[in-house]
């Protein structure tokens, strides 16, 4: 059974694997996702070797319906966050 990990979780392996103390971890994993959001917020790209890529995807502006009252609705143009795992990580979840 997997266990759903949070930043506690991994702040706390990263202390484990490179004994450090727990404190020192969380700020390094608390900088990391900081530093990724930034990059994100700036439309950039964030691209990990054998891991895989963050980026800023454009959503276009498409017609949809309100499903209560089937009313038509122009749902505007938006940006989301997309992930594309790298081989290695597809590869390693088999």
């Amino acid at each position: 059974m997997s266990e759903t990990y949070n930043k506690k979780l991994i702040g706390e392996a990263i202390a484990t694997k490179l004994d450090i103390s727990k404190k020192q971890a969380n700020e390094f994993v608390e900088a990391f996702l900081e530093e990724v959001k930034s990059v994100l917020e700036d439309k950039g790209t964030v691209d990990l070797a054998g891991f895989g890529k963050f980026e800023v995807r454009e959503r276009a502006a498409r017609d949809g319906f309100n499903p209560q009252t089937k009313e038509k609705i122009r749902i505007a143009a938006s940006h989301s966050v997309g992930f594309k795992p790298a081989k290695a990580l597809k590869d390693a979840v088999k």
